[in-house]
Parts: C-alpha cells; sequence; structure tokens
C-alpha cells in the first residue's frame, strides 16, 4: 500500500475531526486551541479535574456548543452550526451528567421517545392508529422491547422512572439513547453516584455495545478505574488545554497529567 492510500485508509478511520477548537464564555476560556479526532469504533474517555472544559469539549461534539474558533468534521465533512433534532439525524446520541428524563413517564415510554427522529410522519394513519401509522409503532415498539431486554430492566419497564433508583434512571437513559441507533454515543460521567455493582453493569453494557453494535463511544468520567479498564484511548484536558493524548497506560504515566490530575498512588 502507498503512502497515499495508507493516509487516505486513516482519514476513512476517522469519524470526527475537532480542529484548534477554542470557546470562550464572556471571559472565561473554556477551550484552547484543541485537536482532537475520533476513530471509528474505539471507546474514547475524556477526563480532567473539575472546571478542565471536558462538558464543554462534550457539548461541542454534539452541536450544543458553537466554538469561536476551529473546525468540527463529521465523516470528513465540515460541520456548521445545526439544530438539535439534526445533530440526532446525523447518528449521535447522548446522556447527560444530571439525568435528564420524563419522570413522569414509565421506562418504556422514556425509551420509545428516542425512536421519535426515526418514526416517519402520517397524522391521519397515527391518529387513528391505522395501517402504516400502526405498523410503524409495532415496529418501534419491538426495537425498545429488544432494548429492554438487553440492558435488563424487563422488571421496571412500566414503571415511572420517577420511582426508580438512581442507578436504574442511569440505565433507562442510556437505552433512550441505543434506541436511536446511534454511530456515535456521547456519555457524560454515566457512573456518577453508582454504588460498584451498578458500575460493574454500566461497564458490561457499554463494552457490549461497543462490541456488538460497533458503536464509537466518547465518555466523560472520574473513576479513573473505570477508564483505564474500559477505553481505548485517553484524552486529557487542564484548564481547557489537551495536555495528553494515548493509550490508558501511556497517558497515566505522564508527569504532567500525574501533576494536573491523578496525583501519587
Amino acid at each position: 500500500m502507498s503512502i497515499k492510500d495508507k493516509n487516505t485508509a486513516a482519514q476513512s478511520d476517522i469519524l470526527m475531526n475537532i480542529k484548534d477548537i477554542s470557546l470562550s464564555f464572556g471571559g472565561l476560556k473554556a477551550l484552547l486551541n484543541v485537536n482532537l479526532h475520533i476513530k471509528k469504533g474505539e471507546i474514547l474517555a475524556i477526563i480532567g479535574p473539575n472546571g478542565a472544559g471536558k462538558s464543554s469539549m462534550l457539548n461541542v461534539i454534539s452541536g450544543i456548543y458553537v466554538p469561536q474558533k476551529g473546525t468540527v468534521e463529521w465523516k470528513g465533512k465540515l460541520r456548521k452550526k445545526i439544530a438539535p433534532h439534526n445533530i440526532a439525524r446525523m447518528g449521535i446520541a447522548r446522556t447527560f451528567q444530571n439525568i435528564a428524563l420524563f419522570r413522569g413517564m414509565t421506562a418504556l415510554e422514556n425509551i420509545l421517545t428516542g425512536r421519535n427522529i426515526l418514526m416517519k410522519r402520517n397524522l391521519f394513519h397515527e391518529m387513528f392508529y391505522i395501517g402504516k401509522g400502526r405498523r410503524q409503532e409495532e415496529e418501534h415498539r419491538k426495537k425498545v422491547e429488544e432494548i429492554i431486554d438487553y440492558l435488563e430492566i424487563q422488571s421496571i419497564r412500566k414503571t415511572p422512572v420517577a420511582r426508580l433508583p438512581y442507578g436504574l434512571q442511569k440505565r433507562v437513559e442510556l437505552g433512550r439513547a441505543l434506541a436511536l441507533e446511534p454511530e456515535l454515543l456521547l456519555l457524560d460521567e454515566p457512573m456518577a453516584g453508582m454504588n460498584v455493582e451498578e458500575k460493574e453493569d454500566m461497564c458490561r453494557f457499554i463494552l457490549d455495545v461497543n462490541d456488538q453494535f460497533g458503536t464509537t463511544i466518547v465518555l466523560i468520567e472520574h473513576d479513573m478505574g473505570v477508564v483505564m479498564d474500559i477505553s481505548d484511548r485517553v484524552a486529557v484536558l487542564d484548564y481547557g488545554i489537551k495536555i495528553a493524548d494515548g493509550t490508558p497506560d501511556k497517558v497515566r504515566s505522564e508527569q504532567k497529567v500525574i501533576d494536573a490530575y491523578l496525583g501519587v498512588g
């Protein structure tokens, strides 16, 4: 294979390329000249101390924030300012640090909302639940039931999420994101507030989603045991600047990462 062919192949493996991103809020610089790429099929963890710019970076990736400087390329094409529903149509889904579920709705109903963007609208058929409207509803409900089985939450499928413990609410939120059938899944502190058993379950689900569905995953997580165990690559931010990017073993051995975040064991 020629050098040109190798470069082309390497570029085709990159799902998103973030170049020279800077983001400010008034006088506060959240991100400064950050370069980051996301490879197809990988699990990328973004870590750093509080205020490092991790959530800001996730919001840039998901299109919520538009940086003042730099570019975001999706599958080799420049991505400009775009509405949230169009981000979902592109195949990008996310969960949130603070759970964002419809608390009065059941687990099943919450997950079903993740299918909304995939539904083709026909007001007449949907209103009277006939023809295409009925078939579509049945197809989407079947997909949701598969996700419920996959996440092992059959027993709480008809329970309002407000009545569920925190760990199960996190699992329902993951289910809603998976219902979109995303190509890129963004997880904002998926283990926060969980006990050891709940973390083990969530790690298993994340690894299975990546392995079985080939879903690319970017996550923010403070539990370094989790990060080092499940990530293919780790990027480290500190005061909005990327200070490291590489395999878990490489990153945790870098002195600037130890000084900024990991500390001395």
